[in-house]
């Protein structure tokens, strides 16, 4: 039987030496929240919009030249497909991502514009992950899932590992509690072996809060049948994966649920405080926070994980409180 190889804190300090020699840090914001000063991490200003170009990095840094010949296949609603096309542009790689068709129009674009191939699928009535198999069986391509593999789990680990230096930098000394979205839970796994003092909460949308139901079970529970329409498509992950889950059920982490309008008013938020455009499943921790469902406390690290927005639905989204949206202290003058 085959050992799998498992994500380790040492692969996370690898990551990040690797991310470091080729990229800036993200810039890592603090804001006071309820009378406590909170560091936001932005990966939202990463080159592809999003932390996912860490964890691709990492593992397409890692196949050997007759790999990378053959080139890779991903699947993703759109940040993990710009964040492989990236890295395989970077390596002169041959990519193919498989989306879904309602995939953000301009997350499809930048990936298609990063030289990658696209092939659509229906989320609700197709496996993308058996489609993504199948194609990379035929061309003798490797595989990159978007969380279920132990490489991209250390590179999106490495958001944690920088993160720490810029905190410890800015007099907040470490993390003692990192607030993070949660598609799949890569990211917060990977944070997770990063920062082995720090307690974690993952943050979902209502709904499609299975990690957090996984968690609470301890074991694992997939997303129900006809889960409600959210605006956080990068976080619209049927089943999170055996290597995930277990990281941080060791962890301890917990879980929490935003709704749509929570997610509306943290986004109104991060542009209005931060200056940061912010997509809905890169605000979900950020709106956790201001909803009150995580308390500000020292030491806090909330990650704003993607910014790549549709432009007409984002305006939507800032757009002035209407009588029906929460009315978050955080928004007004004597907030933040």
């Amino acid at each position: 039987m085959a050992i799998v190889r498992q994500p380790t804190r040492a692969g996370v300090r690898d990551a990040a030496a690797k991310i470091a020699a080729i990229l800036p840090s993200s810039p890592l914001f603090v804001a006071p929240v309820q009378g406590m000063p909170v560091a936001f991490k932005a990966e939202s200003l990463q080159p592809v919009g999003a932390f996912k170009l860490r964890g691709a990095w990492h593992r397409l840094t890692a196949l050997d030249e007759a790999q990378r010949t053959r080139g890779v296949v991903a699947f993703s609603s759109g940040n993990h497909a710009q964040g492989v096309a990236w890295a395989a542009k970077r390596l002169d790689m041959p990519a193919t991502i498989v989306m879904p068709a309602d995939a953000p129009r301009v997350k499809r674009d930048a990936t298609l514009a990063l030289g990658a191939e696209v092939v659509s699928y229906d989320r609700m009535t197709e496996d993308r992950t058996v489609i993504a198999a199948r194609l990379a069986e035929a061309r003798g391509a490797t595989l990159v899932p978007s969380f279920d593999d132990p490489w991209i789990i250390e590179g999106q680990g490495s958001v944690g590992a920088e993160s720490a230096r810029q905190m410890e930098l800015s007099g907040l000394g470490g993390p003692m509690h990192v607030v993070v979205p949660c598609g799949g839970g890569g990211l917060a796994a990977g944070i997770a072996l990063a920062l082995p003092e720090a307690r974690i909460t993952v943050v979902e949308p209502e709904g499609w809060d299975d990690m957090r139901r996984s968690l609470e079970a301890s074991w694992i529970e997939p997303v129900g049948p006809n889960p409600p329409p959210t605006a956080c498509d990068a976080l619209q992950t049927m089943r999170v994966s055996p290597l995930t889950f277990e990281v941080l059920a060791r962890r301890d982490a917990k879980g929490v649920a935003v709704s749509e309008a929570e997610v509306r008013a943290a986004q109104r938020w991060a542009a209005v405080k931060l200056r940061l455009v912010v997509e809905p499943g890169g605000a979900v921790a950020l709106a956790a926070l201001l909803a009150g469902k995580v308390a500000a406390e020292p030491g806090m690290l909330v990650i704003l994980s993607g910014g790549n927005v549709d432009v007409e639905a984002y305006a939507k989204a800032i757009a002035p409180e209407t009588a029906e949206a929460p009315a978050f202290p955080a928004l007004s003058d004597s907030g933040a």
